[in-house]
């Protein structure tokens, strides 16, 4: 059992009163007041990494404080690069996420055909995302093998549009081919598959588990109905359960991380071994005071999550925060934020 991010962080500031200094002496902002001067880009990523690591987050991440990769370009050096400052950092796993090629190649798309779009045809348009998608499927692949190839440990593929595909078979096939083109034959790596944005369980199970992704991540506040994908997914795969969103939800309440977990670890006799938590949606419109309090929040219902089932564990929840009805159903236990 594991918690680590699905989603960016806010950017760190300078303690005020300078505790917590990197080797260069520049602060490290552990004391997290959300306040204060600035930090370069790298002392941030290095604050984000300290504050996971303080949380007992796994693995860990660079906040994706650099921002999102570019739409147009993949530089496998430069992202094995970025990579390997933050593994520099740390001695735990640090894993990379990546656009996933759905997603990516619509962006392409657009990117490309520019003020063309208005006069394109819909057949010419859907070949044109579609030929973007597979090009972006092998870009994609060659980052992956290049960081697979410098050690890391695990790789997060993101479609962050893949709710929208709804029942529409062709991009159904769209979706599952470009993710076989990527993933296929990879070695090296635990490849992630991480699905956010919306429900995407009417894309179905069987596109989403084409490709051999070790495991699937999905945010269960923004997308409920995507627990229909984690308690059908084989119980051989891994499931990382977004739950955890920036908005205060009844999600904040331990109760319901730990439920979320060992539901997850209940389908399909998964275990606890192949299931993690994870934050669910962006946290880059909060303080950092109150991002380091959710990190902390994360971690901990994990190392609860883990304990042995029976009077140690329910001594340690309150059994009001779940329903019988909701754990039996897993519907309805997680509310999307805008119902919070």
């Amino acid at each position: 059992m594991f918690a680590t991010l699905l989603g960016r962080l806010p950017r760190p500031s300078a303690s005020r009163d300078g505790e917590g200094r990197d080797a260069h002496g520049r602060d490290l902002a552990r004391d997290g007041d959300g306040e204060g001067r600035g930090l370069d880009l790298e002392s941030s990523i290095e604050a984000a990494v300290r504050a996971q690591e303080d949380a007992g987050l796994e693995p860990i991440t660079d906040g994706r404080l650099r921002g999102e990769l570019s739409v147009m370009e993949l530089d496998p050096a430069a992202v094995v690069a970025a990579w390997r400052f933050v593994a520099a950092l740390t001695d735990r796993g640090v894993k990379q996420a990546l656009p996933g090629p759905y997603s990516l190649g619509q962006r392409r798309s657009s990117a490309e055909r520019g003020a063309a779009t208005a006069r394109a045809t819909a057949r010419a348009t859907a070949g044109a995302t579609a030929a973007a998608t597979l090009r972006a499927a092998d870009d994609l692949r060659a980052v992956v093998e290049a960081l697979a190839g410098a050690g890391c440990p695990m790789i997060e593929i993101e479609e962050t549009t893949a709710h929208l595909i709804g029942s529409d078979a062709v991009e159904r096939a769209l979706f599952r081919d470009a993710h076989r083109r990527l993933a296929e034959g990879v070695l090296g790596t635990h490849l992630s598959l991480s699905i956010v944005g919306g429900n995407a369980w009417e894309v179905g199970l069987e596109a989403m588990s084409a490709a051999p992704y070790a495991s699937l991540a999905v945010d269960l506040i923004h997308g409920p109905d995507n627990w229909n994908l984690v308690t059908r997914l084989a119980g051989e795969r891994g499931v990382i359960a977004g739950v955890l969103p920036a908005k205060a939800s009844p999600a904040d309440a331990r109760e319901m991380l730990v439920w979320a977990a060992r539901y997850a670890a209940g389908s399909n006799g998964r275990g606890l071994e192949r299931v993690g938590i994870g934050s669910a949606g962006s946290w880059a419109n909060l303080t950092w005071a109150a991002a380091v309090e959710k990190m902390q929040r994360l971690g901990g219902a994990a190392r609860l999550a883990a304990t042995p089932g029976g009077a140690a564990l329910a001594r340690q929840l309150d059994p009001r925060s779940v329903s019988a009805r909701t754990a039996a159903t897993g519907h309805g236990a997680i509310r999307p934020e805008s119902e919070a």
